[in-house]
């Protein structure tokens, strides 16, 4: 497997310090191996992606001085391939709704739940838009994260098309990911939730499991996810770089210094 890289980032709004940040390390553990470098624009929300925000984004990547390979694919325009991918894969109608869902799965305090599979054997439905599941027989996939080693888990029916004629987000990743040869995915840690599943896409539509490193967010002083970039100070090139250990304060910083310095086998947060 290769170590081409990628950033994918959403339009929904501007990128803030930890997008950037995770941006600029996806970057460097493509570009230190001698590796491409991709970009991506996760825009399948028709109602929260909007083009200013993508002009804005690209922006801020140059401004820190990051470069991609080829053209800058979107995803709202690879929905064939989207689909495609959907009908080679063991699938089933969901009707249920998230409340639906929780009272079936007996966990009413918030937060995702397994899927219990109410639909799976169902015929027909209540008359309203159905969402589409994968089948998955309740999989045990194995991962291992450059970060946070050896992982195992259960994968549930998750959703692969979402009620509004929308492909999900791991669907979506998954193919775009291999379409595009990515061999080494660099992403915020809050995202590792999603990684069994997109491995279990893998298998079944005979896609190359890439390397994964899921790395820490950016946390405020008061432990909180820091938000939009806008007027704080930690957005600076040199702050992101002091925050990696890969230059010293007051240091000037610029991306061939950054790539003299990274060591992508022995990096640590």
């Amino acid at each position: 497997m290769n170590a081409d890289g990628r950033y994918a980032p959403s339009p929904s709004g501007p990128l803030h310090v930890g997008n950037l940040r995770t941006a600029l390390l996806a970057w460097l553990f493509a570009r230190s191996q001698g590796a491409k470098f991709r970009l991506r624009i996760e825009d399948l929300d028709p109602q929260r992606s909007r083009l200013e925000h993508e002009a804005g984004q690209l922006a801020d990547l140059r401004a820190l001085g990051l470069d991609w390979d080829g053209p800058v694919v979107r995803q709202s325009e690879r929905r064939e391939r989207h689909r495609q991918a959907l009908e080679q894969l063991p699938t089933y109608p969901c009707w249920c709704t998230r409340a639906e869902i929780r009272e079936a799965a007996r966990a009413p305090h918030g937060g995702e739940v397994p899927y219990p599979g109410t639909c799976r054997r169902r015929k027909d439905g209540p008359g309203r838009p159905a969402a589409i599941r994968l089948d998955a027989q309740r999989a045990s996939v194995r991962f291992t994260d450059r970060l946070h080693g050896h992982k195992e888990a259960t994968v549930d029916d998750f959703v692969l098309w979402r009620k509004d004629d929308v492909p999900s987000y791991n669907l979506a990743v998954t193919v775009d990911d291999a379409d595009t040869g990515i061999g080494e995915v660099v992403r915020g840690e809050d995202l590792l939730q999603t990684t069994p599943r997109q491995v279990l896409l893998q298998r079944l539509l005979g896609f190359e499991t890439p390397s994964y490193a899921h790395v820490p967010l950016v946390l405020g002083a008061d432990g909180r996810r820091l938000a939009k970039r806008d007027g704080d100070p930690g957005a600076s090139p040199q702050w992101m770089a002091e925050s990696l250990g890969l230059a010293e304060p007051g240091e000037s910083v610029t991306p061939e210094l950054l790539l003299s310095r990274f060591d992508p086998l022995g990096w640590r947060p």
